[in-house]
Order: structure tokens, then sequence, then C-alpha cells
């Protein structure tokens, strides 16, 4: 066993910045006498460390470094998908900062526990162990857990992270007893070791394919995978709008790159009956997000639906990439896809951010009748982003689609690919639904009263990425595929 070395320690700069960083807020507040510091003050500590955690992470990423006896690796992957959390947790909170359920006298403590909750998706995007996985895991969604409870809104909220407490709790321990399964009869929890294992495993050994199974499964409600999704919807609703955007992009994000890492040790080759459950999932989740998103007329509900439909296809990509020998190319496309699904989901709630009155309002779609009048700007934007998500070309949200899809024809997953293109036909009618009642029709929408020039600069940003960056689509998906 290698000692911890001073290489390991400045391995985890980043990380250690970001804990810093965190304490910050909190640890002035306690100094002025439990007195809140302006909120401004509060927000540019908080993008300011996850700056600083980004610069370092850029410094220190290599070609496959690894800290603490290999349990952590910061290769191309780990670069990527920390710049794709941190900068959806810095959109997330300039839109804590105007909305009305998450800003005021705990501003500094929810600062807190999203930097908290970013550093635990920092560990779970690099770990190499199940057990560091596992971890990161908990470290990032304990923080979410008090993040959701401490809104201001008094109902909904409170469900919200209860239901979320509950089943991600109950995930949790179905990830630990399969890693349970794995470690006694594969001996190891490091992912490198089970590449080697894997196959001869996979092959002997049916308390291993158990215990994979199990870790999967338990992924599979992080990410929601239908059938394993029913939380999704209630606490996408109940959650405050920037906690919401935070889920649905960040924890998304890093859920599915360490689901990436594991499906890489190749538990799918050779064992044919995960491939196929694997595959039944994607399909499933697809048809269920959408057709469920069809029938919503709550728009955070509807997004929530259209995040569900998402997961299955980036599963379908998943997938792919762990049956492919050119697991770095196609893991690529998945890194793409996770990029532009982000910018276009932080974009729509973001506007929701917006529209939202005061933290006991819902937006209903046909709350945006006449929106495109009272803010053409906006309603624009809101309609790059739905259009996007419907994979409209020239957006980027077209692109991803087309790479990801593209990948599974090439591995010979073509009912996969197609089911993909026909769950994409189908969501077409419930993206356009806003666009049309936003222009189609009248209403007397209210005026924004505070300028939330904050949640505004996110629109501008993802609205940039959607539509500027989908024309240049080709070299990024190259810098994520290390091919550039």
């Amino acid at each position: 066993m290698n000692p911890i070395g001073i290489n390991d320690i400045l391995l985890i700069t980043p990380f250690l910045a970001l804990f810093l960083t965190s304490i910050i807020p909190i640890t002035i507040k306690v100094l002025r006498g439990n007195a809140e510091q302006p909120a401004a003050a509060t927000l540019i500590q908080g993008l300011g460390g996850l700056l600083a955690t980004f610069v370092l992470m850029m410094i220190v990423s290599g070609a496959g470094k690894t800290a603490f006896m290999n349990t952590l690796v910061f290769d191309r992957t780990t670069t990527w998908m920390s710049l794709i959390a941190l900068g959806s947790a810095a959109m997330a909170i300039l839109m804590m900062y105007d909305n009305p359920a998450t800003s005021g006298h705990q501003f500094s403590e929810l600062i807190f526990l999203a930097l908290n909750s970013t550093l635990g998706m920092l560990i779970l995007i690099s770990a190499t162990d199940l057990l560091t996985v596992f971890i990161g895991l908990e470290i990032m969604s304990l923080a979410l857990y008090m993040m959701i409870g401490m809104s201001h809104e008094q109902k909904l909220s409170k469900e919200a992270a209860f239901k979320y407490f509950i089943l991600g709790s109950f995930a949790s321990a179905i990830f630990l007893y399969g890693i349970s399964f794995v470690f006694g009869s594969a001996g190891s929890t490091y992912l490198i070791d089970l590449v080697q294992k894997t196959p001869e495993l996979v092959a002997t050994n049916k308390l291993f394919i158990f215990g994979i199974t199990m870790v999967i499964l338990g992924f599979c409600f992080k990410v929601s995978i239908a059938p394993f999704h029913a939380w999704t919807p209630d606490v996408y609703q109940g959650a405050p709008t920037p906690h919401t955007a935070f889920m649905a992009t960040a924890v998304k994000t890093v859920s599915f790159a360490a689901f990436l890492r594991i499906l890489g040790a190749r538990p799918l080759i050779g064992n044919e009956n995960i491939f196929d459950f694997l595959q039944w999932l994607a399909v499933i989740t697809m048809i269920v997000g959408n057709v469920a998103a069809i029938l919503q007329n709550n728009f955070k509900r509807m997004l929530a639906y259209s995040s569900i439909s998402n997961s299955g296809y980036i599963l379908v990509g998943l997938i792919t990439a762990g049956v492919s020998d050119n697991f770095q190319e196609i893991s690529g496309t998945v890194m793409f896809y996770l990029f532009s699904y982000s910018a276009m989901t932080l974009g729509a709630f973001a506007i929701v951010n917006l529209i939202e009155k005061n933290e006991n309002s819902s937006v209903m779609i046909d709350d945006l009748a006449g929106y495109a009048k009272k803010n053409p700007f906006l309603a624009f934007c809101l309609t790059l982003f739905l259009l996007s998500l419907a994979g409209i070309p020239p957006l980027i949200g077209f692109f991803g689609k087309f790479y990801l899809f593209t990948a599974a024809v090439g591995e010979g997953l073509i009912w996969l690919a197609l089911w993909g293109v026909i769950n994409s036909v189908i969501s077409v009618y419930y993206y356009l639904r806003p666009v049309v009642v936003m222009y189609m029709k009248d209403g007397a929408h209210e005026a924004i009263e505070q300028p939330m020039n904050s949640s505004k600069s996110v629109v501008v940003i993802t609205a940039f990425i959607v539509l500027v960056l989908g024309l240049i689509s080709g070299p990024i998906l190259q810098i994520f595929s290390g091919t550039f």
C-alpha cells in the first residue's frame, strides 16, 4: 500500500478550495452575530469559489493522473464533466440570488450547502472506486435534501425534501448492497480491477452479476430511469426553481458521468440479460417521459417529465459506450449531449424563475399566454430552448441527439436509435405547446416587478450556447472525445 504523498494533496486542491470557500459565508455570518451580510457579497463569494475550483481543476487534470491510491482520477472525463457541473452550479446560484424562495436570511447557509453539494459532485466524477463513488453521492445528496427543505415555501418544498430523502436513501441502500456483492465476488471495488475481472466473473459468478445489477439500479434511481422515476416530477415541482435547475443539470450530469465509468468496466459485454434489461429501460423511460409530459399543464412538471425522457436518450448513449470497442469516442458523444441538455434546461428554468411571482406561485403553461407581447426577448429565448430540447436544427439539441443516435446505429443498436427518433418526434408536441400559447394566445401577463438581472444573465448565456455553439458542434464534440 502506497503512502499518501504531497502529490495526492496537490491533486485535490480544487476540492479543498471549494470546501474552504464554502465556509466563508457562514463564518462571516457567525462573526456578524448571525446577521446576514449583503446577498451580493455572498453571491460573489460563491461564484468566486466555483471559478477558483474550475481553474485549479484545469491545472491539475491531466492524462489520467491519480490520487489516494488510485481512488480518484483526473482525466478528460473529470475535466469536462467538472466544467459542466461547475457551470451549472454557478448558474443555479445566480438564480437562487433572485428567487424569493431561496434569497433572504438563510442565503449564506444555502451557498454553503450548494458548494458542498458541488464538492460531492466533483468527488463522484473523479472516483474510480465504488466506495468513493458512494461517498461522493452521499455528500452531494445530503446537501441537496437540506437545500430543498430550507425553502421559504412551506408546503410543497417540505414534501419534496421528504420524498427526495426517503427515495434517495432507498437508492443509496440498493447501491451499497450491490457494492457488497461486487466486493465479495471480485475481491475489489476498484474499477480498474473490475475491468480485468469482469469478463470472467460475468461468465462464471452469479453473485457478481447480482451485485453489478444492484449498482446499476441504484444509479437508475438517481438519474430518473423508469420505473424508478416516480420521485422526479414531485420533487422537481416542489423544490424551488433554482434547486430544480441544479438537480436537473448538475446532479444528472455527474450521476451519468459516474454511471458511464461503471459501464466502462464492461459489465454489459457477455451478459445478455443486463444488456437487454438496460435497453428496455431506456425505451420505457423515453416513452413514459414523453407521454406523461403531454398530459401536464404545470410547466415545471412538464420539464420534469422532459428530464426523464432525456435520461432515456442518455442511457442509449451509455449502453452504446458500454458495448463499443471505441469507448472514449462514444463517451464523448454522451458528454456532448449532457453539455447541450444542461444549457437548454438551465435556460428554460431560468425563465420559469423570472416568471414566478413569489415562493408559493406555480407557473402553468396557460400562464404564458401573451408572454411574447409582454417580453419578446425572453419569449424568443424560451422558444429557442424548447425547440432545441425537441431536437430542431440547427440548434445544439439537434446535434446532441444526432451524434448520440448515430453512435448507436454504428454499434448495431438500430432499434434503440429508432425508438429515440420516434420519441423525439412525440416530444415536439409538448415542447411546441408553450410556444403556441406565448405567441398565439392573448393573456394578461403581469410585468415583472424586480429586475432579476442574475436570472436574465443565465438566459442570455444559455441562449448563446444553444444558438451559436450548435453551429460549431463538430469541434466541440471532438474536444469532448479527445480527438481535437
